[in-house]
């Protein structure tokens, strides 16, 4: 019985290692993504993440081949604190809804910008379903997207995705978004919602890169 239980502990202790590493993995890929798209002629336009009250960054969303066009992807969001720096990221997971495969490719790399309070705290709320909830439209693409970007603004949430390098705005209409508890359990050391996440919660050393990236991109004194 001891050496089951010595077992069973090793193998949860294996379990949490792989799951940090993971962990670490999204997050660099995050920031690589967000690099890639902001710093491109063909990205997202730069005044946007400006603008935006939350970034949301899932590095790889996969099309389940069990059911058909079953959809699931694990990332981040973080969001503007009070003083204008971006929080600690959020762990969430990403499920179901047309997340635009039809630009090739069975993973997707997802970018999203939540553009108003309202969603942000919808998001941090509950389950949160694009289209539902809150609209979502596909988001401009090029540094010279103004006027079409003005076109969207209405929209609470753009978002953008990338599959085989072809970067382009998609629609997610549909798609589910939520905390993923278990992870951010795992980065946090303790319980926590992802409202607290967002409000009060260290960032993570491992996270450094990413939001480096955005006060690059988007520092305090541009921000609304």
């Amino acid at each position: 019985m001891r050496l089951i239980t010595g077992l069973l502990a090793m193998a949860a202790a294996l379990s949490a290692a792989i799951s940090d590493k993971d962990t670490v993995r999204r997050l660099d890929e995050s920031a690589g993504i967000l690099s890639e798209v902001i710093d491109s002629d063909k990205g997202i336009p730069r005044d946007l993440l400006d603008r935006a009250h939350c970034a949301i960054i899932v590095p790889s969303l996969k099309k389940g081949a069990f059911v058909v066009g079953a959809q699931y992807g694990k990332g981040f969001m973080t969001c503007r604190k009070a003083g204008g720096n971006w929080s600690a990221p959020m762990a969430l997971k990403v499920e179901g809804g047309s997340v635009g495969f039809q630009i090739g490719g069975s993973e997707t790399e997802l970018v999203m910008l939540v553009m108003n309070e309202r969603a942000t705290d919808k998001l941090l709320s509950s389950k949160f379903t694009l289209g539902g909830e809150g609209s979502v439209a596909a988001g401009p693409v090029g540094r010279s997207a103004t006027a079409e970007t003005d076109l969207k603004m209405s929209a609470e949430i753009l978002s953008w995705s990338r599959s085989r390098g072809v970067f382009a705005g998609v629609s997610l209409k549909g798609a589910t978004l939520r905390p993923d508890n278990d992870e951010n359990k795992a980065m946090y050391g303790k319980e926590i919602d992802g409202r607290e996440v967002i409000m009060t919660a260290k960032p993570p050393a491992e996270a450094s890169r990413l939001l480096s990236l955005l006060e690059k991109y988007s520092p305090v004194e541009k921000t609304k």
